[in-house]
């Protein structure tokens, strides 16, 4: 790409992104669980659930998961897709301007 059509690019990710008032940086999951009594369905295999979690990001690589009510779950869903929509927007714009900076052109 040439450094006008890097820049177009670049200009149009910035304004594309969506509102990220809303966004979770973190992955949803759907799991079932086991409750440990004896003699309950689950001992046997069939789990109950599924139910909704958001795994975030803590530092160190580690995880911290938090149960998501089934009233919120649509809502974190959609705060995770707009997480996903934004990292895939900043990274792209990052290697546009790594590109540009390595042409001489970053301005």
């Amino acid at each position: 790409m040439t450094v006008r059509q890097l820049r177009v690019r670049r200009r149009r990710l910035a304004h594309s992104l969506p509102d990220v008032e809303g966004l979770i940086a973190g992955s949803v999951v759907d799991q079932g669980r086991r409750c440990g009594k004896e003699g309950c369905r689950c001992a046997s295999g069939e789990l109950h659930g599924p139910y909704t979690y958001v795994v975030l990001p803590r530092a160190g690589g580690r995880t911290r998961t938090v149960y998501v009510p089934a009233a919120t779950a649509d809502a974190v869903r959609a705060g995770a897709a707009i997480s996903a929509v934004v990292r895939d927007a900043l990274e792209e714009i990052s290697a546009i301007n790594i590109e540009l900076l390595a042409r001489g052109e970053l301005r």
